[in-house]
């Protein structure tokens, strides 16, 4: 087990397994809350580790936070070789986050035999929308979420609620394979102006970003018609119609009302909880986000 840098480590600061063997010999005793990340820590990546450490408070047992920037998970000419690698600021960004390790693997490691050859299949969840537009996507975070639970001992995993459609495959998997650890989810962190945080936002120009507050837009406009007890018909075209106000083009993959376990699309006859998911390209930035909206009476 290491420190970043072999410095002596500041109190509170989480120690740094960079393999297996370090990560086997950090964890303790009792239960494990893990967040997993790609990296490139944000507030909403903080989010996760503190309701992560209101878990510890409550059970005991230590936070682990994962940073690895899976290559199962990203398809042909996706942006793998440009995802932000950003280890030295994430572990500054985690010093007084309350975590008490931090797992930082090569592919090497998590990979020893190279890409493995038994992969999780995510099932109908994992084929429609993100599914469909990144085939194998969700294999790659199903397996890589399963192997990282494993590694840990985790007992829990938090979630952030902006990856909606992944949150609902990672439950499923969990539900179906009696995997044993608890699922939790965390709200979707926000700027002021409404953009969900990401860290892809990093890649937008100053146009593209404004650009990109159409899908807040759409999220507003279908929680107001949602409001008025109007029908799922009415939400659609009444997000898709703030989709198209904005300085530059934001072209949608898509824009659905979704069942938020299934991620059927909803029909007229739908009351309570929906998922309005969508997902836009803007120049070569590609941002998802999901709105929770309460549909009928």
């Amino acid at each position: 087990m290491r420190r970043p840098g072999g410095a002596e480590p500041r109190p509170g600061r989480p120690a740094l397994a960079s393999d297996l063997g370090e990560l086997r010999a950090a964890l303790g005793p009792g239960p494990r809350t893990v967040v997993m990340t790609m990296g490139a820590i944000h507030q909403g990546h903080l989010d996760l580790v503190a309701a992560a450490a209101r878990h510890r408070a409550q059970d005991g047992g230590q936070v682990v936070v994962t940073i690895f920037v899976n290559p199962l998970q990203f398809g042909p000419g996706e942006d793998f070789d440009a995802y932000p690698r950003t280890l030295q600021a994430d572990l500054e960004a985690l010093a007084p986050s309350g975590a008490d390790l931090v797992y930082a693997p090569s592919a090497e490691d998590m990979y020893p035999d190279g890409p493995p050859r038994a992969v999780i299949d995510p099932g109908p969840l994992g084929r429609v929308f993100e599914g469909a537009i990144r085939p194998g996507h969700f294999a790659g975070v199903a397996t890589v979420v399963c192997k990282l639970a494993a590694r840990t001992g985790a007992t829990r995993a938090v979630f952030g609620q902006k990856d909606a459609q992944q949150l609902a495959v990672v439950r499923q998997m969990v539900a179906d394979l009696d995997l044993g650890w608890q699922v939790s989810a965390v709200p979707t962190r926000r700027e002021a102006d409404g953009l969900a945080l990401s860290s892809r936002n990093r890649y937008l120009t100053a146009s593209q970003r404004q650009a990109a507050l159409a899908r807040p837009r759409a999220s507003a406009a279908g929680r107001h018609t949602a409001a008025q007890q109007a029908p799922a018909s009415q939400e659609r075209p009444a997000a898709r119609r703030a989709l198209g106000r904005g300085p530059e083009p934001a072209f949608p993959d898509y824009l659905e009302l979704v069942d938020p376990a299934t991620f059927d699309p909803v029909d007229d006859q739908w009351r309570g909880r929906a998922w309005l998911i969508g997902a836009l390209k803007i120049g070569r930035t590609r941002l998802i986000d999901n709105a929770e909206v309460a549909l009928g009476a």
